[in-house]
């Protein structure tokens, strides 16, 4: 079910082996939503606890709000994972020249000739 404009809502109606709907076991919804980001579109899917449609239409709000607070937690324990896997050398090595070659006492500035014979 959708209305095209905020998001959608699954209903997952159980069914018996021979295909029949099983009024034994309850009906699932399961919210669906999109959120734009600068990186694209991110998906939200997020169950809801309602006994009819209706109750999910009604709660489909909060459910989208949770787990739209769900995802900026992980999103932001992923930015602190990969900040915590950025190695910054404390120092320049002894002997390491940036402007290239081995340094001072290495060999002769402008690097080495090639010589043809």
């Amino acid at each position: 079910m959708t209305d095209r404009r905020v998001g959608s809502i699954r209903v997952l109606t159980p069914l018996k082996p021979d295909g029949s709907t099983d009024p034994s076991r309850a009906v699932s919804f399961v919210g669906e939503a999109q959120l734009l980001t600068p990186a694209g579109v991110l998906p939200l899917v997020f169950e809801i606890e309602a006994k009819s449609l209706s109750d999910a239409i009604e709660k489909f709000a909060a459910g989208a709000a949770v787990a739209l607070e769900r995802t900026r937690r992980e999103i932001e324990q992923l930015r602190r994972e990969a900040a915590s896997q950025i190695v910054v050398p404390t120092g320049i090595p002894p002997g390491f020249d940036p402007r290239g070659g081995p340094g001072p006492g290495g060999a002769p500035p402008g690097g080495p000739k090639i010589h043809l014979r």
